[in-house]
């Protein structure tokens, strides 16, 4: 896996669309972000450039230890990674 680094916001950006593109390619997956977010899958395109919702998508991930290490795993990615990449986007906490 490629090394930590700090997340800019369009590196950040890109992280969160993959994290979206892993939500919505298992079903189960999905229906947890759908229900737990309220957002449904076709409005996805339309909240793509909203940072509120990629920092929640982020956030989704974060909150599902197994799904994270999954997602970082496919996509190659240092699990300490989203948790930085969500410090670009507003309402960040600090205890990832």
């Amino acid at each position: 896996m490629p090394p930590s680094t700090n997340y800019d916001i369009e590196s950040a950006e890109t992280l969160a669309l993959k994290a979206i593109n892993f939500i919505l390619a298992d079903e189960n997956l999905q229906q947890g972000f759908m229900a737990t977010s309220g957002i449904a899958p076709e409005d996805f395109k339309a909240l793509l450039g909203s940072p509120d919702f990629l920092g929640g998508v982020l956030d989704f991930l974060l909150g599902n230890e197994e799904q994270l290490i999954k997602f970082c795993e496919e996509y190659e990615i240092n699990p300490a990674d989203p948790a930085r990449a969500r410090h670009a986007f507003p309402g960040a906490v600090l205890d990832y």
